[in-house]
C-alpha cells in the first residue's frame, strides 16, 4: 500500500486539501457564496431535465433504472446514472458557472457526483457538502488556471473528473492512501475532447455527464483495493503532458486556504457559452435604455481576445443543432435583438429559421484582439453601429456575473425561479426551495433540503 511520504508533492498536496481541515478556514461568507453558486447549479439542472437531449439521454439509460433520484424527474436511476443524468442537466443548456481564469465549469461535475453520493450519506450535514463543493471547485479550477495551452480537451470534463473525484474522497472521508489511488483512477477515465465542441454536438455535455459517473466509479474502485497511478499530474504521461500541454504543475500545492476558488467563480445570466456574456451584456444594457433597437441597430463588432472568437465566433448555419446555436454569436445577437432576452427555450429548427432572428446574423463580426492568453476570456471591446451613424464602442473588463459585476441576489432567485419553470416535471414552492439552498450550511441533513427538488419525495 503507498504511503502519503511517497506521493508526488502536488497530488500529496491536493489530498491533504481535501482531506484535511484546510476548508475550516473559509469564511462565512465563502459558505455562503458556495451555497448561491449550489442553488444556482441545481436551478440548472431543473432547467435541463425538460431539455430534449437529458430526455434521450434518460431514455438511453432506463434499463438500469433503479432507487437513486435525479433533480426534476420522477423517473429513478443507478447510482452512476443519477451522477450522469444530473450533470448532464446541468450543463446542456450551458447555463453554469463558469471559473473564467480557469476557462472550467467547475461545478457541474462535482455536483451531479455529488447529488448521488448524498443518497448514501444520511448523516452529511449541509456544512458538509459545501466543504465538498469548496474542495471540487479548488482543485478543477487550480488545474486549469495552471494550464498554459490552448483547449485541446474539453476541460469542464477533464479538470472536473479530478474535483469531483476530491469532493467525494472528501465526502467520504478516504484515508490518504485510498484517495490517491482513486484520483489515479479517475485520472485513468479522463476523456472529453473540443471536438463536440467544435461541431456543436451533444456529446459536449455528455462528456461532462460522463465524468460524473467515473468519479463515483474511481472512488468505489480503490476503497475496493484497486490501485491507481500517482504521478497524475506532472508524470511523463501526466495531466500536464498529455491532456494540459504546457503549464505550471508545481504551482498546483501553493496557497491552498489562502483564497478559494469557489469565491471567484461566475454565475451566466445567460443559457448561452460563456463566452457570448460580454457581447451580450453589453447589447442588452443599450436595448433596455431605449438607445438601441432591431430596427435601428446596423452591425455589431466584437473585438475579443483568440479564445473568445475560437469559442464563439462561429458563423450561423440553417441547420444547426442546439448545442452549436447556444455557441453562436451571430445567432445570439439575432435573438437578443428580437426578443430582447435569451429565451431558453428559443433553440430549436423552428427558431433557426426565424428570418427575423436571422437577419441580423451577416451583421456581426466577431475580430481577434492581440491578446497572447490564449485561456484568458477578457478584456472585450464591443462597438454598435446604428443606422443613423452613431457608433457605441465599450470595453468589457467584467462580463455580468462574475465577482466584479455579480449578479444581485434577486436577480440571481429570478434565473432560478425561471430555471426551475423549464423542469421536466412541475415542482412547487420554488421560491421557498432557493431560500433554503441558500441556508445550507445551518441544515443538519444536507439532503432533505435537496430532495425538494424531487417531486416525489415532497
Amino acid at each position: 500500500m503507498t504511503q502519503s511520504s511517497s506521493l508526488p508533492n502536488n497530488l500529496r498536496a491536493f489530498l491533504e486539501f481535501a482531506l484535511g481541515e484546510t476548508t475550516a478556514q473559509a469564511s462565512d461568507q465563502t459558505y455562503k457564496t458556495a451555497s448561491r453558486f449550489l442553488a444556482d447549479t441545481l436551478g440548472c439542472s431543473l432547467a435541463g431535465s425538460g431539455s430534449a437531449t437529458n430526455k434521450a439521454l434518460q431514455a438511453a439509460f432506463d434499463r438500469n433504472r433503479a432507487g437513486y433520484s435525479i433533480p426534476g424527474r420522477e423517473r429513478r436511476q443507478n447510482k452512476e446514472c443519477s451522477a450522469l443524468l444530473t450533470s448532464h442537466a446541468i450543463h446542456c443548456l450551458e447555463w453554469d458557472a463558469v471559473h473564467e481564469p480557469a476557462v472550467v465549469h467547475a461545478m457541474s461535475v462535482t455536483t451531479g457526483a455529488l447529488w448521488a453520493e448524498l443518497q448514501d450519506n444520511s448523516l452529511a450535514t449541509g456544512r458538509d457538502l459545501l466543504e465538498c463543493i469548496i474542495v471540487g471547485v479548488e482543485i478543477a479550477s487550480r488545474l486549469g488556471v495552471a494550464s498554459e495551452s490552448a483547449l485541446r480537451f474539453f476541460r469542464p470534463a477533464t479538470a472536473g473528473l479530478l474535483g469531483a473525484a476530491a469532493a467525494i474522497c472528501r465526502m467520504r472521508q478516504l484515508k490518504i492512501d485510498v484517495a490517491a489511488d482513486a484520483m489515479g483512477l479517475a485520472y485513468s477515465q479522463v476523456q472529453g475532447t473540443m471536438q463536440a465542441h467544435l461541431e456543436g454536438t451533444s456529446a459536449l455535455a455528455i462528456q461532462v455527464a460522463l465524468s460524473a459517473r467515473a468519479a463515483l466509479n474511481a472512488c468505489d474502485m480503490a476503497e475496493a483495493g484497486l490501485t491507481g497511478p500517482h504521478d497524475i499530474l506532472s508524470g511523463p504521461f501526466g495531466y500536464f503532458t498529455l491532456i494540459e500541454e504546457g503549464g505550471n504543475p508545481d504551482s498546483l500545492g501553493e496557497g491552498f486556504g489562502d483564497t478559494f476558488a469557489i469565491d471567484e467563480l461566475s454565475i451566466k445570466p445567460y443559457p448561452t457559452g460563456r463566452a457570448s456574456h460580454g457581447v451580450l451584456s453589453v447589447l442588452m444594457k443599450h436595448m433596455n435604455s431605449g438607445i438601441v433597437t432591431k430596427n435601428n441597430f446596423a452591425r455589431l463588432t466584437a473585438e475579443v481576445p483568440p479564445l473568445i472568437h475560437r469559442l464563439v465566433g462561429r458563423p450561423y448555419k440553417p441547420g444547426m443543432t442546439e448545442a452549436y446555436a447556444r455557441l453562436c454569436l451571430p445567432y445570439l445577437v439575432g435573438l437578443a435583438l428580437e426578443d430582447g432576452s435569451i429565451n431558453p427555450k428559443r433553440f430549436s429548427a423552428v427558431d433557426f429559421a426565424d428570418v427575423a432572428v436571422t437577419a441580423h446574423t451577416d451583421k456581426v463580426e466577431v475580430v481577434v484582439d492581440n491578446n497572447p492568453d490564449l485561456n484568458a476570456l477578457a478584456p472585450q471591446r464591443v462597438s454598435i453601429e446604428l443606422t443613423d451613424g452613431r457608433i457605441i464602442s465599450e470595453a468589457v473588463p467584467a462580463t455580468l456575473g462574475s465577482p466584479a459585476n455579480p449578479l444581485t441576489e434577486t436577480e440571481l432567485k429570478q434565473k432560478f425561479l425561471l430555471a426551475a419553470s423549464l423542469s421536466h416535471i412541475e415542482i412547487a414552492n420554488t421560491s421557498q426551495i432557493f431560500d433554503n439552498l441558500l441556508n445550507l450550511s445551518d441544515a443538519p441533513i444536507a439532503f432533505d433540503v435537496l430532495k425538494q427538488l424531487v417531486p416525489e419525495q415532497n
